[in-house]
């Protein structure tokens, strides 16, 4: 199961069959597993990494830091779930340190996440307080470099 998983969080575009074939098992087995484990919500979803500004569509990230007060009898979660409900949120997460939730936000332009900010995440009940970092530019993106500007300096070898 691990191995199933380490070749899919790697390239998942992967068809049972290669997995299969890579890790000497049969085809059948391999669908198994995975539909198993998508039941299970160990895997919970496949996407593809995209280079937008290459693709030529102007998006604009943001880390945004929140402080907030923990709800009597359910802590952060019920704040985190009203948080991760909106669509432009791409990521929230639990922090320990000087603030609560870190939350990734896309948008269009800066100003479509500046609103975003100021009228729907700071106005939220038990937000106390909010720090936005807008991403200036990417170099890696879950464990992909995207501009590798390193060019290849092996010597050509001839016969």
């Amino acid at each position: 199961m691990k191995e199933i998983l380490e070749l899919l969080e790697g390239n998942a575009r992967l068809t049972p069959g290669q997995i299969a074939t890579m890790l000497g098992m049969e085809e059948g087995e391999v669908t198994r597993i995975i539909k198993e484990m998508e039941e299970k919500k160990v895997i919970l979803g496949y996407y593809t990494l995209v280079n937008w500004e290459k693709a030529g569509e102007e998006k604009v990230s943001a880390l945004i830091e929140v402080k907030i007060s923990p709800q009597r009898e359910v802590g952060f979660d019920a704040v985190a779930e009203r948080i991760y409900r909106f669509p432009e949120v791409k990521t929230v997460r639990l922090m320990s340190g000087a603030y609560d939730l870190a939350v990734m936000v896309e948008g269009q332009n800066l100003k479509e996440v500046a609103n975003f900010v100021a009228q729907k995440l700071a106005s939220l009940d038990n937000v106390l307080s909010t720090t936005t970092h807008f991403v200036l530019k990417t170099y890696k993106n879950q464990g992909v470099i995207v501009e590798d500007g390193e060019e290849d300096r092996r010597l050509v070898v001839t016969p």
